[in-house]
């Protein structure tokens, strides 16, 4: 602080300073700095431009598009934050959040080509800070795409101590007339499914309630995983499936994809559909994870309940022609994701029907849980 000014600002009469109302310019500073190569090593073709201006570049005909149409998408990370926060989890929130993002854009056969990220916290801890966008970054170049920028916002008031909010934006491209928009779907066509990594980035508010009713010891071993603690299975990364459904949309194999967040497979799948067609989804053809099993036993969460809140071990549900299932399963088994039967397109009524026999799901006997839209 600088003595000697004739300002009134304090309360001594001496000159305010924007770190006297507890923002750190040398901090924001510092964390650019440490970042930028973090930012750099997501480089692709397309992107050029250097962290520390007041946008970034991108040049699609670089990319390798002769005519594309831009299709953006943003998205949070929710309530799982407050878990990352609260157990020094900070390294892999990054990645969900590039998820979040990119695996909506693969989902209409765009390509993730460029990524901002937005930080929000009261007080900028550069250790936590680089942790979260070390991630992002991770995230990006497991997607692909290329970390051009973003906002890190330090504002003193708005958080809690060591609480920060985290917000991504991502735009791809797909060539003109190649987006995929459900209109391909047809009665016939088979679901099937990728598995999740765990529960992703939807459902975390339940989550945390259990934990806090149920008294749940995180630190511990997980009870279906002694080789895993409770919080590291909870905070799993979500999974990004770009590298391995982009190759399928370019070659048309792929009808549809409907990734499964909040509103779980009863409420996403009907999103892809056109009209006519209704979407039959068998939960006894794959086994219920662990971690899904011991959720529901927890919260006594009934089946149809557990088909709109969580993803169930489904991360991503592809619609495909029935005679393009064997070649499509095998290319994605060869991409290391783990394929699941998940059910079938049926005419009706657009919506989507969950059903289980009796024991699936831990249900006392059989039940389904319909949505239409």
């Amino acid at each position: 602080m600088t003595a000697g000014k004739t300002s009134n600002g304090g309360p001594d009469g001496s000159s305010y300073t924007y770190a006297d109302a507890g923002v750190s310019i040398a901090a924001g500073n510092a964390l650019v700095k440490a970042i930028a190569p973090l930012a750099r090593a997501t480089a692709r073709p397309g992107a050029t431009s250097e962290l520390g201006g007041f946008g970034g570049f991108f040049d699609p005909k670089a990319a390798g598009y002769r005519d594309p149409l831009l299709v953006a998408a943003n998205d949070g990370v929710g309530t799982k934050l407050k878990l990352a926060i609260d157990h020094d989890r900070h390294d892999t929130v990054g990645i969900d959040l590039v998820a979040m993002c990119v695996n909506d854009l693969i989902v209409q056969g765009a390509e993730p080509l460029f990524f901002l990220d937005y930080f929000a916290t009261g007080k900028l801890e550069n250790g936590v800070a680089e942790r979260v966008i070390a991630g992002i970054a991770e995230g990006c170049k497991i997607a692909g795409c290329a970390l051009i920028g973003g906002e890190t916002a330090e504002m003193p008031g708005m958080y809690a101590a060591g609480d920060y909010d985290l917000a991504g934006f991502c735009v791809g491209a797909v060539e003109r007339g190649e987006q995929l928009t459900g209109d391909k779907v047809a009665p016939g066509d088979v679901l099937i499914g990728l598995a999740s990594s765990g529960v992703h980035s939807n459902g975390y508010s339940l989550v945390r309630r259990l934990a806090a009713d149920k008294g749940w010891k995180l630190n511990r071993p997980a009870l279906f995983d002694q080789d895993q603690l409770l919080i590291d299975a909870l905070i799993a990364p979500t999974r990004i499936y770009v590298a391995s459904l982009l190759p399928l949309i370019r070659a048309g194999m792929i009808n549809a994809l409907a990734h499964i967040t909040g509103g779980g497979l009863l409420e996403n799948i009907p999103r892809i559909l056109p009209d006519g067609a209704h979407a039959v989804v068998d939960a006894d053809l794959w086994p219920q994870p662990r971690l899904m099993a011991f959720l529901q036993a927890q919260g006594q969460i009934e089946p149809e309940e557990m088909a709109r809140t969580f993803n169930c071990g489904v991360g991503m549900v592809l619609a495909v022609a029935a005679d393009k299932v064997a070649d499509v399963t095998q290319q994605l088994e060869a991409a290391s994701e783990t394929v699941l039967p998940v059910g079938r397109i049926e005419a009706g009524d657009k919506g989507c029907t969950v059903r289980g026999s009796a024991e699936t799901w831990s249900a006392r006997s059989g039940w389904s849980a319909t949505h239409l839209g």
